[in-house]
């Protein structure tokens, strides 16, 4: 909780710097769901008490280029919907998650990961549309973001742009299909 109350005072540094949204990347939760049940969601509310505007948990499920046998799920999901941010940023275009389980978290805004970073290829904008498709089933479009699954630092900043591009184009084809 010590950690969660610096973090705290960081958030309130960056807000008062002019930070429109505040992501806190979470590394531990997903590996060891066991520690996370017993302080993970107090200490995200207290790093994110009394911090105004959009809050983002990203749940990391490892970077694609170092961590190459991932679950099939979150271990440690459903139980971020009871924490203070806004939106939850999940992984889910490299391990293939299932979405439905966007149906754990019916509060919360959700950044789907759409973008593959376990390759170099590039998703065409159609395969980012159907990406985005499979979670309306499961998801309100107000609460859908679409994201890449993680950091692209691994990737060369020619592929990273047209991945994103990508991403851009796809998630504007869900958006004219939606009227």
């Amino acid at each position: 909780m010590a950690y969660a109350a610096v973090v705290n005072r960081e958030i309130r540094a960056m807000k008062a710097a002019g930070a429109d949204v505040i992501q806190i990347d979470e590394p531990h939760m997903q590996a060891h769901p066991i520690e996370a049940n017993r302080f993970g969601i107090a200490a995200i509310d207290k790093a994110l008490d009394g911090i105004d505007g959009t809050t983002v948990v990203h749940l990391c499920f490892g970077y694609a280029y170092v961590v190459s046998d991932k679950p099939s799920g979150y271990s440690f999901l459903s139980e971020l919907n009871n924490c203070a941010a806004s939106a939850i940023s999940i992984e889910a275009a490299e391990p293939s998650l299932d979405p439905s389980i966007l149906e754990t978290l019916p509060n919360k805004k959700v950044l789907f990961g759409v973008i593959d970073l376990a390759n170099q290829k590039v998703e065409t904008p159609e395969i980012i549309a159907q990406r985005l498709r499979s979670t309306l089933r499961h998801i309100d479009p107000d609460r859908l973001i679409a994201a890449p699954d993680c950091g692209m630092k691994y990737l060369p900043r020619k592929i990273a742009f047209q991945k994103l591009q990508a991403m851009v184009d796809g998630a504007a084809i869900i958006r004219s299909e939606l009227g």
